[in-house]
């Protein structure tokens, strides 16, 4: 069957590139065979052995396409796109705004037919979703489209995974889950993982996972990359909302929320003005539930993860550094997080391993607490995977080998025993240390952002970082100091 899977992936790959000579790129061809793959899924659930009634009107059924060619082939497929994504249900959000965009009937009709030569319910579940997985990945690179701000490497999501361990028959949270890839490495791990019952698969792969997705093409995708991947089903309700996270606490608390938020500082929202013109308004979230109200995105959404989590919950949450180092209401926000919760580690990640370039983020884990008259951060360890590491999507891209020492240190099932790699004399290039609450506390702006390795690139003016990386590092702070600006006038007012 592998050797199967490897010839469908080659055939898939190469028609992909025949497209993308019409000009067709990967995001439209993801898109493409989305719709088509579900339809012929759907298709082979009503044959035996499963003889399912799936929720596809007859006259947009599999069969509809494959005896049809030429102009009468792109006309039917243009109506069926149109029709399907009136449908209430998961069917209306696979094909929610759907679009032909194969423009050569001769080429959608090869296509079908390739999808059609494959028996893909048969086919195995990591088979279907290395291929999707991959055709994924080739989109995030695609840099024009910006397709790379929904995808985060998955051996940075696999080591999260691999710290949380969650546990079966527990609830699984993403607000901004993009293409899904948090869920299907919590899912592989805990179908690997743990000795699963019958009732513990079935709540695995129905009542586990739960995320929000706002952008309709990457809900789309997200939702047929978990199908594939056997989470939920073909005609059950949709495990992700198109809802916007971030607007109201939905009363629904998880056991983990596992989260890469969306890049950008800001929220916004476009109208237009009363000349007809475009503006941009910052988007601000009246929360009562929210220490602060500010527009910096990644700071609603540390505000917005805590407050989804149970008392006994954990996150580990992917965040840019402005979060750690911003004063004003970044300070409020990284106090009460310090004070309301366990912020008990700090994964440091060096640049050059997301699509997005010059970002320079971190992972943060806590544990939720209960309401406490003292703070229940008691240290904050610190693991330094960015000074003086180099990584390129290309040629050295980050793997799931390069964090191994940091799953280790991390010490999931007994966190006391953990023992830091720094020392001041012996190692003080090790990168595992840890700080106490009044350490942190002490810091000019209760700062995260922390450093104690010497770079070695600052020891030579001709390993300086690129001038663009400088300009990008000016641009935060003076973005920063004009937040905090901004947050001082509304409290004046």
């Amino acid at each position: 069957m592998a050797n199967n899977a490897s010839n469908i992936v080659n055939k898939v790959w190469a028609f992909c590139q025949t497209l993308r000579d019409d000009g067709v790129g990967y995001g439209d061809y993801l898109e493409q065979l989305t719709y088509l793959l579900f339809l012929k899924m759907a298709d082979e659930y009503t044959k035996p052995p499963y003889s399912r009634t799936m929720p596809i009107p007859s006259e947009y059924a599999w069969d509809t396409l494959t005896n049809k060619s030429g102009a009468e082939l792109e006309t039917h497929y243009n109506v069926l796109l149109r029709e399907l994504g009136r449908d209430k249900g998961i069917l209306g959000q696979i094909f929610t705004k759907s679009q032909n965009k194969i423009q050569d009937p001769a080429k959608l009709y090869k296509l079908i037919a390739l999808i059609n030569a494959e028996q893909w319910l048969l086919m195995g579940v990591k088979d279907k979703g290395d291929i999707y997985e991959g055709l994924l990945e080739k989109n995030a690179e695609d840099t024009k489209s910006g397709a790379g701000q929904y995808f985060t490497p998955r051996a940075l999501i696999k080591a999260m995974v691999e710290c949380l361990q969650p546990e079966a028959g527990k609830t699984i949270a993403d607000p901004a889950c993009g293409t899904g890839g948090f869920f299907l490495a919590a899912y592989d791990w805990l179908a690997e993982n743990r000795d699963l019952d019958k009732e513990q698969k079935q709540f695995l792969k129905y009542n586990t996972f739960y995320g929000n997705e706002i952008v309709a093409g990457t809900r789309r995708l997200a939702l047929m990359n978990l199908f594939l991947h056997n989470i939920g089903d073909i005609d059950a309700d949709s495990a992700i909302s198109p809802n916007d996270a971030l607007i109201a606490d939905s009363g629904i608390k998880y056991d983990y929320v596992l989260a890469n938020p969306p890049f950008g500082k800001k929220s916004s929202m476009t109208f237009t003005n009363e000349d007809g013109e475009q503006e941009k308004e910052d988007l601000t979230y009246n929360r009562q539930d929210f220490w602060v109200t500010t527009s910096n995105k990644q700071l609603n959404f540390v505000q917005h993860i805590k407050s989804m989590l149970k008392s006994t919950g954990k996150a580990a949450v992917v965040l840019p550094d402005n979060v750690l180092f911003e004063g004003g209401v970044g300070e409020t926000v990284r106090k009460k997080l310090l004070d309301t919760a366990d912020l008990h580690t700090i994964l440091r990640l060096p640049t050059g391993i997301f699509y997005a370039n010059g970002v320079k983020a971190n992972v943060l884990f806590w544990d939720a607490k209960p309401a406490s008259k003292t703070p229940w951060t008691k240290e904050v360890w610190v693991y330094d995977y960015r000074t003086n590491v180099h990584h390129t999507l290309k040629k050295n891209p980050l793997k799931l080998a390069d964090l191994q020492d940091f799953v280790s240190l991390y010490k999931t099932a007994n966190r006391n025993k953990r023992a830091e790699t720094y020392h001041p004399q012996t190692n003080p290039d090790g990168k595992w240390r840890k700080f106490s609450y009044e350490e942190i506390m002490a810091r000019d702006k209760t700062s995260l952002d922390i450093s104690w390795i010497k770079d070695k690139s600052l020891a030579d003016l001709d390993n300086l970082p690129d001038p663009d990386v400088l300009a990008n590092d000016i641009l935060e702070n003076l973005e920063a100091s004009i937040d905090n600006f901004r947050s001082i006038i509304m409290q004046l007012k």
